[in-house]
Parts: structure tokens; sequence; C-alpha cells
């Protein structure tokens, strides 16, 4: 069982008083950073900006008290200014947040863990067939008009998340859309995507909501075999479908990190980057269970 770390926070407001009662060091089991799980994170985060050759000054706050006040916002589903005060203060874990975001480095650190999982489970790094599907989700007041819609479908006010996975159900590729596009106009931005990134990836599975035209676009321009996978009208109850089950379960395991039940981004690119955080949340702590602490 990984151990959970003892404080080294540089920021803590406890540190230097003198009391009987134990500081709190913001030591969450649901989004805390254990020791072995910052052995997978460390080396895969960029070099700070002072050991690039381009002088600055040292960075002031543990990197790993940084990560881990953004997990626990993506964990809890808390707005940035309610982040508890033993953690670094919200602007800097916030600017941290949106130049990694900016940069596509939450991208990249999840990427490479997707691939260490896979690589771990003995399959290629390279996947070579995916499964979409869209989720919508209710949108707070902080997102604008602009970019939110409603689908009359679910009945929701609010964004789609367009996600694509492999046959293990790891995210492979996010978009974030207005609620009211359409599952097959959402999908086409998708799988370009898609397309661009897994030039290996030739096959794909789908609802029946994908059917017509996306079929054939996919096939002609992006050479990918859409095969839809639909639910017979004789069936009742519930009934685990073909491959179409593993995508759900990754919405299920995104369900479990509150700021992914509900959308509060202003931009879309930060809601998707909230989906990639809790992948990578997902992912470590599972790539931790295997890595000994030297």
């Amino acid at each position: 069982m990984p151990s959970l770390p003892t404080c080294r926070c540089l920021s803590c407001p406890a540190h230097g008083q003198v009391s009987t009662v134990p500081p709190r060091c913001g030591v969450y089991p649901s989004s805390t950073i254990t020791d072995t799980q910052w052995l997978v994170l460390s080396v895969l985060l960029p070099p700070p900006g002072n050991t690039r050759g381009r002088g600055g000054r040292p960075e002031k706050h543990d990197r790993r008290r940084v990560l881990d006040a953004v997990f626990y916002l993506v964990r809890g589903g808390l707005a940035w200014r309610q982040l508890p005060a033993e953690f670094p203060p919200w602007p800097t874990v916030y600017g941290w947040f949106t130049r990694w975001r900016a940069d596509s480095t939450w991208a990249r650190i999840h990427d490479m863990l997707r691939d260490r999982v896979r690589a771990r489970q003995g399959r290629n790094r390279a996947p070579s067939a995916a499964i979409i599907d869209s989720q919508s989700v209710k949108a707070a007041d902080t997102v604008a008009q602009s970019s939110r819609g409603f689908d009359a479908g679910k009945k929701i006010n609010g964004r789609k998340r367009h996600i694509a996975v492999d046959t293990g159900g790891l995210l492979l590729m996010v978009s974030v859309t207005a609620a009211g596009v359409q599952d097959r106009d959402g999908a086409h931005q998708l799988l370009a995507l898609l397309r661009e990134k897994f030039s290996t990836i030739t096959h794909i599975w789908a609802d029946g909501g994908y059917a017509g035209r996306l079929v054939i676009w996919a096939a002609n321009v992006l050479n990918m075999m859409v095969e839809v996978v639909k639910r017979s009208d004789a069936l009742q109850g519930f009934v685990v479908l073909h491959r179409r089950w593993v995508v759900e379960r990754t919405f299920g395991w995104l369900l479990g990190y509150r700021r992914c039940v509900r959308d509060y981004e202003r931009l879309p690119a930060t809601h998707e980057t909230i989906t990639y955080i809790a992948m990578i949340m997902l992912m470590s702590r599972r790539l931790a269970r295997n890595t000994p602490i030297p």
C-alpha cells in the first residue's frame, strides 16, 4: 500500500508556529499524491525555468504541493478561491495550471502516462482501434452563453464531451462543444484530431447516433472504418453492448471527479484540460501500485 507523504510544503501557514496541535498539512487520501505516485509524475514534469540557462529565480513553492492543490480541486469540485490555506496561494496554483494548459503540458503528461499503462499491460503504445461517444453535462453560470447549448435528447443546458478511448478505456482524445451540437457533427472534429495524433487507428466503434454520413466521410477522408453497434429493439432492461460498455465505463471514471460532473469553465479548452487531469490522477495511481520506492 503506497504511503501518504509527510508535510514538506514551503507555504504551509502552520509552519513555525508553536502549538500542541499537529498542523494541518493538507493530506487528503482521495487526492494527495503518494510517494510512489510522485516518483511516476516527477520525471514527466517540465524542468524549472531557472534551470534552462535563461536565468530566473528558483521556484518558491514545491511542485508536489502545487499538483496536490490541482488534484484536490479536480477531485472535490470546488472553486479556485476556495483552496484550503495549507496549499500554496490559489493565484499561484491557478497560474501554474493555466501555463501548463497553454503549452499543452497537461496533455503531454497524460499521453506519456497512457503509453506507460499500455506498455505495462503488454500492449503496443500506439492503439489500432478506438471507441467514441459523447456525454452532456450541465453548465454553471460561469459558462458563457456563446459556448453552451441545449441537448434536447438529454434535456441538459450546458456542454458536451466527445471522447475517444482505446479498447481498455484509456482516454485518447477529448473535444468539448456546446451541448446542442449533434453527436455526428462533434465526431467530425474528434475523429480529425484522432487521425492527426494517431496514424495507426483504423477501426472505430460507435453507437447508433453516429450512423449515416459520418461513416462514409471517415472511410473516404480519414481511412477509418466506423462500426456502429446498435441496441436491438427486442432487448429489454440493461444489456452490456459490445465495445460500447468500455467508453461508458470511462464516463463513470470521470464522474468520480466532481469538477467533471458539472462544467464550470469559461473556456471549452479548460474543461478538456480538467478531463485530462482526471485521467492523469487515475493512471498515475494505477502505475504507482507496482512502482517500488528506491
